[in-house]
């Protein structure tokens, strides 16, 4: 489920009216007029009068500025646009239509809080007063009481999300990992995220080089023929200095990590994967005493990007994808040497927007930095399966390995209560937050099968060079590609 579409386009243009306005360099000055813009007139589109609707937009300015929507900030990347989620009227206990207004009374006499009283057809629940223990529904011999969940709150895989005294939704800063599900299961749209637009714009133009890197997710997403040359382009004719494809990232990190691997399957222990960062925070918040058993390889995103500031310390590397995760791993986890900024899909649409750029297919491409197996990163089981094709092609046996391929809130917390308690069978845990890897991320700008279908055409006209032929391009001297240490640079390297 997402958001209606006309709320999403108008949250599309807060985002391209923002970024001409930066890219102006009026952002400051302006940014207060751009509500009664978005929503002229008396007419509202979307709530129940334009005031309120201008409040929304006010908030999603702030947001594509990389501000909290209100005054109080707790640091989150997520957070909620409180104007639009007072409008949706789910309340956790509702009397249905199958409600006798039976004599007995047995729901009103339940409650300890006076929550529930006589109406006219049924009984009513007074939501101020109710605290959501379940006791009416339990006692209603009609099973007339049912309990029904936000949208948002039934897609945090962690609970993470609750409700206040008014009925809004908030979200748990210890508890949250970051992965989005909440926006995209919001049909209010009222959950959204702090942007990196105008920072992006800022740097592009500063005298600072910045790098374009794109996630393995996006070959497939955009249509057909649009490759990651067609990006390569685009990125080029934005204004960055470079563009560089996260599959590269991908056998950088499979190199690492499966060196892990071994090193644990020798030892008989057990290991996970590190790429995913929504994956990496719930075993951090949730289930600590198996953060020692997530690899220390780090993620495609870190991998090029500290290949990159090995040759340039100084420049601005930019990550392209649909994870919201790789925002936190930027700004949570603060991995040395990482990517300065992580943009959604919608995110540089709106940049090249209001730049005038678009994605052009290319009937013959050419650019290829990453191994096929790099590539396949995005889908789930593509991270296990490029380490056991690295340790194939080390000559290693893998015949007793055995991998649980893992993607999706409800089997991650299955396997990994199973792991923490000793019980899985699995030495080595292949973890995803969205179900299906990262092409089906909250952002994913087309994760359909006709997209899927188009994905695999993509990937088909790539050459079959396998991760150690395509690492051997590229000069991986002084490169560290684990979390810790990271030495600081010196004048040789």
């Amino acid at each position: 489920m997402r958001a209606d579409e006309s709320l999403l386009e108008l949250r599309n243009q807060v985002m391209v009216e923002v970024a001409k306005l930066a890219f102006e360099g009026t952002l400051e000055e302006k940014a207060e007029f751009l509500p009664e813009k978005i929503i002229p007139g008396t007419i509202p589109h979307y709530r129940c009068c334009v005031y309120k609707e201008r409040e929304i937009v006010r908030q999603r300015v702030r947001l594509a500025m990389g501000k909290a929507p209100g005054e109080n900030d707790n640091g989150n990347i997520i957070q909620v646009i409180e104007p639009a989620c007072a409008d949706c009227p789910i309340s956790s206990y509702v009397v249905t239509d199958n409600c006798q207004n039976c004599v007995g009374k047995t729901c009103i006499k339940s409650c300890r809080f006076g929550a529930i009283h006589p109406g006219k057809w049924r009984s009513e629940i007074d939501s101020s007063k109710c605290r959501e223990c379940g006791m009416c529904a339990k006692a209603c011999p009609y099973n007339a009481i049912v309990h029904t969940t936000r949208p948002c709150k039934a897609s945090c895989p962690v609970d993470a999300l609750t409700y206040d005294e008014n009925g809004l939704s908030v979200i748990d800063e210890e508890k949250c990992i970051r992965c989005g599900q909440c926006i995209i299961h919001c049909p209010f749209a009222a959950i959204s995220n702090k942007d990196s637009t105008v920072q992006v714009i800022e740097a592009l133009k500063s005298d600072r080089k910045v790098y374009a890197m794109a996630a393995p997710a996006t070959e497939g997403q955009f249509g057909k023929g649009i490759t990651m040359e067609s990006w390569k382009n685009a990125m080029l004719e934005v204004g960055f200095d470079d563009f560089i494809e996260v599959g590269l990232g991908g056998d950088l990190t499979t190199a690492s990590e499966a060196e892990e691997w071994y090193e644990a399957y020798e030892k008989g222990e057990m290991r996970t994967t590190s790429c995913c960062p929504g994956f990496v925070n719930m075993v951090n918040r949730h289930y600590p005493k198996l953060s020692p058993y997530v690899s220390t390889a780090v993620s495609p995103m870190c991998q090029v990007s500290r290949l990159i500031k090995k040759k340039e310390p100084d420049a601005v590397c930019v990550f392209i994808g649909p994870c919201i995760a790789k925002k936190s791993e930027i700004l949570d986890q603060k991995i040395p040497g990482n990517a300065d900024y992580a943009l959604v899909y919608s995110e540089i649409l709106a940049i090249m927007k209001a730049k005038g750029v678009e994605l052009k297919p290319v009937e013959t491409p050419t650019y290829q930095d990453a191994s096929v197996f790099g590539k396949r990163y995005a889908t789930a089981g593509g991270v296990a399966n490029s380490c056991i094709e690295f340790l194939k092609e080390d000559g290693k046996d893998v015949s007793g390995m055995k991998v649980a391929r893992i993607s999706g809130g409800a089997d991650l917390k299955k396997t990994l209560m199973l792991a923490e308690r000793g019980r899985l069978e699995e030495q080595f845990i292949e973890g995803m937050c969205c179900e299906g890897g990262c092409f089906h991320g909250p952002y994913s700008e087309d994760d359909s099968p006709k997209a899927m279908r188009e994905r695999n055409m993509i990937l088909g006209s790539y050459d079959s060079r396998n991760i150690k032929e395509n690492l051997a391009n590229f000069d991986l001297s002084g490169l560290n590609q684990y979390r810790d240490p990271y030495p600081e640079q010196t004048e040789e390297e």
